[in-house]
């Protein structure tokens, strides 16, 4: 096999137990730990839930941490510890969760530090957790559950691509389209972004040719016949742990919802994608 380039998207695959019905998972960025309005109580609550949660699981999607620097935008005097602690104590709160963690992304703010000094604060939050890690954006395949379309042993599969986004944008019309723009050229069941503190959920349908095949006779002769069939997916985009004030109440940005959206996975039935926020 063709080995891949070091940034050439590759993904990686999960098999999970096949005794689960359904799976959920919940993104988890933007928490922007180090500025004042991060908010402790929502982020502490969400880790909870995923803890506690047996079937539950997350995507780590960059600006865990504020991460300011001199040269960077931001107020350094006012953040919470240095970028060196925002880290240590965003893996302490990580850590009981490490095996729900499926991969991790970088973010806008974590790239500062990484363009500036060359340290890579969110791989090292990586390999703490022993969780795969990209910077730019990660596919994930999710195997799980038993008697997928009615075959005993048959897993259902999922795929999800995450990345934490990029610019800025006022409307929410104009934050969501850049999770449908992605989706246009990557093929996957789920598509998370964040990075613009807005939640939004948008399904969408194609149509795709299975691969399986039936014969048919027209005028005589007979051919092998496919059908085309619907493949649904959800482009989402992902909440922020950040109170209002401060920087968004200076530039005009909206009040962001502080709860995570939750996307299911059917493990019985028809493979379906669902999402509730």
């Amino acid at each position: 096999m063709e080995e891949t380039l070091p940034g050439e998207l590759k993904y990686y695959a999960w098999t999970l137990s096949n005794k689960m019905k359904e799976l959920l998972l919940v993104p988890t960025s933007d928490s922007h730990y180090g500025n004042p309005m991060f908010s402790k109580h929502h982020f502490l609550k969400h880790i909870k839930t995923i803890k506690d949660t047996s079937n539950m699981f997350t995507v780590l999607n960059g600006d865990l941490c504020e991460a300011v620097t001199k040269s960077s935008k931001g107020d350094m005097f006012t953040q919470v510890g240095t970028p060196q602690d925002q880290r240590d104590q965003m893996i302490e709160w990580l850590l009981p969760i490490k095996n729900k963690v499926l991969g991790v992304t970088m973010g806008n703010h974590e790239a500062r530090i990484y363009n500036e000094a060359g340290m890579d604060i969110c791989k090292d939050i990586a390999i703490a957790l022993g969780v795969p890690y990209r910077p730019d954006g990660m596919l994930i395949k999710l195997s799980f559950g038993d008697n997928n379309r009615s075959t005993p042993g048959k897993p259902y599969v999922y795929f999800i691509y995450f990345t934490h986004g990029y610019g800025g944008a006022r409307t929410k019309s104009g934050k969501a389209v850049k999770v449908e723009r992605t989706a246009t050229f990557l093929h996957a069941d789920a598509y998370i972004m964040s990075h613009d503190h807005v939640v939004n959920v948008a399904p969408d349908v194609y149509f795709l040719p299975d691969p399986r095949t039936h014969k048919e006779t027209f005028g005589g002769v007979q051919f092998d016949v496919g059908k085309i069939v619907e493949h649904r997916k959800m482009l989402i985009k992902s909440n922020a742990f950040m109170k209002w004030g401060g920087y968004s109440e200076r530039g005009g940005f909206p009040p962001v919802d502080l709860v995570a959206p939750l996307i299911m996975f059917s493990g019985t039935g028809k493979p379906h994608v669902s999402v509730r926020v």
